[in-house]
């Protein structure tokens, strides 16, 4: 299984031919279930998956967003999952820093008619300053993210998710769902956000499963960003 920043090695693009070839333009349904038939019949990949992908629409209805900041778009599968949860008017940014990857995504996500729900951005917070400001100019202000969801480089969550904290732009009661923190694992992340338990976030632990199969198990935190707008230093 790929990770995050290796290059596409065509699994990609074979999985948009297979949406595009199987599912009708604009049918959103239809293209979040080819995804995961292709994932299950033909390559694994790292699309957040089915049960998961539960998981994350039921988060993203619980929190109602207008607005949703994704880091790590990979095929778009993920985007889309939110995007069918969003409430009217809603919609999804999501931040992804390579380039193959993001064009991709905006195919898959065009042709399943979401493209007005969702932006893809090119850019990496851990890049400096420039990507906040693009994301600046993509709408994102103060207290403006209601819904946060981390399925980037596992290294970076803690880093990203304090970046944002500085920036202020997660808005209290904002949840902020992390995928992979068992497998392979964000270990400062899962200590930094159990030590706030109470303080800067409620949390959820979701005992799930690895992508795509019933056997390795996995760790989903859906957390509730009770403020203030600056969070304490990481340990």
């Amino acid at each position: 299984m790929s990770r995050e920043g290796e290059p596409t090695d065509g699994r990609e693009q074979a999985l948009l031919r297979y949406v595009q070839d199987n599912v009708t333009e604009g049918d959103l349904d239809g293209a979040i279930e080819a995804v995961d038939a292709f994932c299950y019949s033909r390559c694994v990949m790292m699309n957040v998956g089915e049960e998961k992908g539960a998981i994350l629409e039921a988060a993203v209805r619980r929190a109602s967003p207008q607005l949703t900041l994704e880091l790590g778009t990979y095929c778009g599968y993920s985007a889309l999952r939110i995007a069918r949860a969003l409430p009217p008017g809603g919609r999804v940014v999501s931040l992804e820093r390579d380039p193959a990857r993001a064009e991709l995504a905006q195919e898959l996500i065009a042709h399943a008619g979401a493209a007005d729900r969702v932006e893809v951005v090119l850019g990496d917070l851990g890049a400096g300053g420039e990507t906040l400001a693009e994301l600046s100019r993509r709408g994102l202000g103060p207290r403006s993210v209601g819904f946060l969801f981390l399925d980037h480089a596992k290294d970076a969550y803690l880093r990203d998710l304090q970046l944002l904290l500085e920036a202020g732009l997660l808005a209290p009661g904002a949840r902020i769902l992390a995928d992979n923190l068992r497998i392979p694992g964000s270990p400062r992340y899962l200590a930094y956000i159990r030590a706030q338990e109470g303080k800067l976030f409620r949390t959820t632990e979701h005992h799930v499963h690895l992508e795509y199969q019933r056997i390795l198990p996995d760790l989903l935190c859906e957390s509730v960003y009770l403020g203030p707008e600056d969070a304490p230093s990481s340990a």
